[in-house]
């Protein structure tokens, strides 16, 4: 297949790019810089010149392609209600020069799906729609997929390898700018969480085997790590005290992520790992923690 590519040389698309080249797919990759360029015509990927917010070069670079998978997102937390708009234009932009019948695998997250506390997410678990979370990409996918496109949903846990840990390298930079490691009331709450190599494999299984329709994925291989195990292996990592945060106090220690810090999010992967015969192999996001590279 003809695949193209967006955040290909990020820190999911590099692993992917390899993995698809090694499946025997022909690999387009976008990139906007001259190291980006030379990345992937080192892995023997086709480069192609844009970035998310130039949807002509997003509509060139889909066009006549197999498959599209859709990994470039801006993690500027300052813009974030920005970069959801963006992402949506791009979901949309990519989905309107795909044929009906190729496939098109949009990234979500678990922390993008409805549950409350206590809630394990699953794959038929609906995308959450609240003002205070404008990024939708599922909502702008299944608009594509009403053209008859097929459509993947990959729903990501905490993606992790030692250099980086989903939100958890934000807790890091936290505690290591504020002297200690924290978390919320009795630390209880959880993220699912999967390694960096098991996630992008699971990219090409999505590739491979998706059909017609939408189909959703639940990219975890720990349901959940709990956010007091997590904090105290920053702690011991940065030699910094762990301490608890009263909810109330939430927001005046983590600012505007306190929403996230206080978030259960665990999540199930069963029938993810049944349909694509997916076998995560770790390590967990403890282990990778443990042995961060900048500690």
């Amino acid at each position: 297949m003809r695949v193209f590519v967006t955040g290909s040389t990020g820190f999911i698309g590099t692993e992917l790019v390899k993995e698809l080249i090694e499946g025997g797919h022909q690999v387009r990759g976008l990139t906007r810089s001259d190291v980006g360029v030379d990345q992937l015509k080192a892995v023997g990927a086709e480069v192609h010149r844009g970035d998310l917010q130039d949807l002509d070069s997003l509509r060139s670079g889909a066009t006549g392609m197999d498959a599209v998978v859709n990994l470039a997102f801006s993690h500027d937390w300052s813009t974030f209600a920005q970069n959801a708009a963006d992402e949506m234009k791009a979901i949309e932009a990519l989905g309107s020069v795909m044929e009906p019948g190729k496939l098109l695998v949009v990234t979500s997250g678990i922390g993008l799906t409805s549950g409350g506390p206590g809630h394990i997410r699953t794959e038929s678990d609906s995308p959450v729609d609240l003002p205070a979370i404008p990024r939708r990409p599922e909502h702008a996918a299944r608009s594509v997929a009403e053209k008859g496109v097929h459509v993947a949903i990959v729903r990501l846990p905490q993606v992790h390898d030692t250099r980086k840990q989903g939100l958890v390298t934000l807790l890091i930079q936290m505690a290591r700018e504020k002297g200690v490691s924290a978390y919320v009331g009795d630390g209880a709450s959880r993220w699912s969480a999967a390694p960096l190599k098991d996630v992008a494999h699971l990219y090409r299984l999505a590739v491979d085997k998706t059909g017609p329709g939408v189909t959703t994925y639940n990219a975890v291989d720990e349901e959940g790590v709990s956010a007091r195990e997590i904090a105290e292996t920053i702690g011991k990592g940065l030699k910094v005290p762990v301490v608890p945060i009263a909810p109330q106090q939430a927001g005046e220690h983590f600012g505007w992520f306190a929403h996230f810090a206080t978030l259960d999010m665990p999540a199930s992967s069963e029938w993810t790992r049944k349909t694509l015969g997916w076998e995560p192999s770790g390590p967990g996001l403890i282990e990778d923690l443990t042995n961060m590279k900048y500690f």
